[in-house]
């Protein structure tokens, strides 16, 4: 099953790109499994060697970086080199590059290989690669490799490594499916319900908690000292160039702004017309016409749509444009209604219909002088484009000559900003954020790499959009920190620590008088507290009230027994009062979807384990330094 649905995914072009990562699937388990703990070092330029395959600094780097850009697309927010690496994507990374490398070796050993006929018939049979009549076009063969990063030799050399991977992984796995029992299980985990009575203990039940004495703050102070590290701090000049800063909206004439106007107006500046349209459907082309003879007689639409058992709130399609429709009778008989007017009886794809029209949109087309800026803007900076790379060789000239980038900045008319001093997350010592960088992690991460008075190569910004130079002014290393700087803080953590304490022992109390059979009611009135009770209570379900660890508490938790957890900085005390888990239909769509799923998942760990050995015979060696400055990571 598993590699019926990789076949799948690869019909498409983005499934072929995509399917190369297939073996992700190792990553979780690699990492478990403790990479880091077998880090030595034997190479200055290598992070890892598997068998006789070297993972350069370079190829780390690059696959580091492609990983966190598409974890910030899905995210759709920056991604930190410290939240990149508290998930463990660099390991991940990492254990990706020697599994791919682990698998080619391995088909190399065993002598398998894919023909080039194979090659040339997957690409000639590949839909994406044809055109509009159908058949393979070379231009867009060349197009698709060339915007995806590909070239011909490489695109080929990643389908040969592809399917002899799929290969191994189908001679190892073959058709695994799950037990029954584990099954039953499954069942069990995703679909079990449970009622729960609770009760939010909140962070005034702790009491009043006396100041602590200067002696008593230092003792908890040494006790956690290195909680109060200060990190390391740097200091940074940049210099960013893109096309954006270096066009001149200015210097673009009516003229020209004009000419592209009208080139782009139909795409960019039309909104084409939208009509809300309703329907009635009829099971034959005679009813259809009878309900609209009613109509002319007098009729109201939506006195037929009641006879044909319509509701109001079904009558209405939605509100589309005319490409939208896709029922061509419909489209167009809508299309050609006045607005409030019924249609005469329209033979749809799916049976005559009668149609109404309750409002039309007319469509509109910004004027030139409503988007003028915009299309000025637009133009400047596609002009700038072309001055990026003469202005970057300029600079370079100069980054030469030695000349510093203030000097650089100030004989160009560039601005140039002054970062830090800052840590790795872009905080400021007081406590307060910088400003993204340009450049964003790949910025942030060269500058914690570098070191004062070295010469860095610039930084190319995405999609070409310009480049980033920077020179490291300043490095405050990371320290101890004296207890007289952090007494606030130390002071609240303290306080925090008690109060949770106070509380822990509370609920503590509390649980064991429930368990001992005292009623939920009677002990939480004694405490002060305000019941609630959750019905059909999932092990995905939270609310606001019983956040996710409370929930997994619960249902680890046996029915008609107590517990508590920390919810905010209060707690919950909680009794489990029932439980019920629906019978396993095996026979049910869900059901074997889910067999599926666990067949596959038992699949991956077949797999995971197959790695493992071919790992242990070929031998794996890493290098903790060359990996921490491929990933970013702090070197001290």
């Amino acid at each position: 099953m598993m590699m019926q649905r990789i076949r799948k995914a690869g019909e498409t072009f983005l499934g072929k790109l995509l399917i190369v990562l297939m073996f992700s699937v190792l990553i979780g388990a690699f990492a478990i499994w403790g990479v880091g703990d077998i880090f030595r070092g034997y190479g200055r330029n290598e992070v890892a060697k598997v068998g006789k395959v070297e993972i350069g600094i370079e190829q780390m780097r690059t696959a580091y970086q492609n990983e966190v850009q598409n974890l910030t697309r899905q995210q759709r927010r920056a991604i930190t080199p410290e939240m990149a690496r508290a998930i463990g994507l660099d390991r991940q990374v990492l254990a990706k590059l020697l599994t791919e490398a682990t698998l080619d070796q391995t088909a190399r050993n065993m002598r398998l290989a894919v023909s080039d006929e194979t090659i040339r018939n997957l690409i000639l049979d590949d839909p994406n690669f044809r055109d509009a009549s159908g058949n393979f076009s070379a231009p867009r063969f060349n197009d698709l490799l060339r915007t995806n990063g590909f070239t011909e030799q490489s695109y080929v050399r990643t389908q040969r490594e592809t399917i002899l991977r799929q290969e191994l992984a189908e001679m190892v796995v073959g058709a695994v499916g799950a037990p029954v029992a584990l099954q039953e299980l499954g069942h069990r985990l995703r679909n079990e319900r449970r009622t729960v009575t609770f009760a939010k203990v909140p962070a005034s039940a702790a009491g009043e908690i006396a100041a602590p004495g200067e002696a008593q703050l230092k003792t908890y102070f040494e006790e956690r000292k290195t909680s109060f590290r200060a990190p390391e701090y740097r200091s940074a000049n940049l210099l960013a160039i893109t096309a954006e800063a270096l066009a001149n909206p200015a210097t673009i004439g009516d003229d020209e702004a004009k000419a592209r106007y009208e080139q782009i107006k139909a795409q960019r500046f039309t909104a084409p017309e939208q009509r809300t349209i309703q329907q009635i459907s009829f099971p034959s082309l005679t009813d259809a016409q009878a309900a609209k003879a009613k109509i002319d007689g007098g009729a109201t639409y939506e006195s037929i749509a009641a006879e044909r058992n319509v509701a109001e709130k079904d009558l209405t399609l939605g509100t589309f444009t005319r490409p939208q429709v896709f029922d061509e009778a419909v489209r167009n008989g809508a299309f050609e209604l006045a607005e409030g007017a019924v249609s005469a009886p329209v033979d749809g794809a799916f049976g005559p219909v009668l149609l109404r029209v309750t409002k039309v949109e007319p469509g509109h087309v910004r004027p030139y002088e409503e988007v003028a800026g915009e299309v000025k803007a637009e133009i400047a900076t596609g002009k700038a484009s072309s001055q990026l790379t003469e202005l970057h060789d300029k600079i370079e000239d100069q980054r030469a000559a030695a000349k510093p980038l203030a000097e650089i900045a100030a004989e160009f008319k560039l601005n140039l900003r002054a970062l830090g001093p800052a840590d790795a997350r872009l905080r400021k010592p007081d406590g307060t954020q910088e400003e993204a960088l340009p450049g964003g992690d790949s910025t942030l991460q060269a500058i914690f790499r570098s070191d004062i008075g070295v010469d860095n190569e610039a930084i190319r910004l995405p999609r070409d959009a310009g480049y980033v130079w920077f020179d490291v002014t300043k490095i405050d290393p990371s320290r101890d920190q004296s207890f007289d700087e952090v007494k606030a803080q130390v002071e609240a953590q303290w306080h925090g620590d008690e109060v949770a304490n106070r509380l822990s022992a509370k609920t503590r109390e509390l649980v064991q008088k429930l368990d001992a059979g005292e009623a939920f009611e009677v002990v939480a009135a004694a405490a002060g507290l305000t019941i609630e009770q959750a019905q059909d209570l999932g092990r995905q379900d939270q609310k606001p009230e019983l956040p996710a660890n409370v929930v997994t508490l619960i249902f680890g938790t046996p029915v008609g027994k107590s517990n508590s957890a920390a919810a905010g900085d209060g707690r919950v005390l909680f009794k489990v009062d029932s439980a019920t888990v629906p019978p396993y239909a095996r026979t049910t769509q869900e059901a074997e979807n889910f067999a599926r799923l666990l067949g596959s998942s038992i699949s991956e760990d077949m797999l995971t384990a197959y790695v493992a050995k071919l790992q242990a015979d070929l031998g794996v060696s890493f290098n903790d330094a060359a990996f921490r400055n491929a990933t970013g990571g702090t070197t001290n």
